[in-house]
């Protein structure tokens, strides 16, 4: 290899670098600009940008968690995690496919992949969780929200661990899921139950009945 040759390739070596340097800081100066605005232009801008606004479904992660197709700061969709629903895992590497996961997965793909959705955000409410995804009611395009068919149709459990606007509104759609045995009610076990019921709602917990 010429010595022309080997300095070109170091050159452009040295370029690619500076590029791939540029990207991180840049992407690492998003999140940390993002990190340290306040919760009240988190909110307002989220407000601005999605309430009350139609998106497309472009990806559906599992039952309680989909993908619209709008940019996110530097990512190429935005992540909705459904407010006050808790649908079982079923990526989880720490608790891997619980019971009725993949149920309650196919069901969120089957009511909104590749359609439009109207987001709603809860006004009394922050706008993210801690992994920086918008917390939102989804109105599904017959009218419905997706976060109440989930619920009623025992497809998820009531999440009690976070205060929201609909908070007993949803514990009630639980419960009649609950007494009709609807989806996941029917045959539910004590032991499948989130970890977080088990330990923190004992109150809700199946009884030996219900859970034979």
């Amino acid at each position: 290899m010429s010595r022309r040759r080997r300095t070109g390739l170091m050159v452009l070596g040295l370029l690619a670098a500076a590029v791939f340097i540029t990207l991180d800081h840049t992407s690492v100066s998003y999140h940390r600009q993002r990190r340290h605005r306040s919760d009240r232009q988190i909110r307002a801008h989220d407000f601005q940008k999605y309430h009350a606004k139609t998106f497309k479904v472009i990806n559906v992660v599992d039952g309680d968690t989909i993908d619209l197709g709008i940019p996110d700061g530097q990512d190429q969709h935005t992540r909705i995690r459904l407010w006050g629903v808790d649908t079982p895992e079923t990526k989880s590497e720490e608790f891997g496919v619980m019971y009725f996961g993949p149920e309650a997965g196919e069901f969120t793909d089957r009511e909104t992949l590749g359609k439009e959705v109207v987001v709603y955000l809860d006004e009394a409410n922050h706008t993210r969780d801690k992994y920086d995804r918008l917390l939102a009611y989804v109105q599904l395009p017959e009218g419905d929200f997706l976060n109440e068919k989930l619920l009623s149709q025992g497809f998820a459990y009531a999440d009690l661990r976070f205060d929201h606007s609909f908070y007993n509104k949803y514990q009630q759609l639980q419960a009649s899921a609950r007494s009709l045995k609807r989806g996941l009610w029917k045959k539910v076990s004590r032991e499948q139950l989130p970890e977080w019921l088990q330990r923190e709602k004992p109150t809700l917990l199946l009884t030996s009945e219900e859970s034979g």
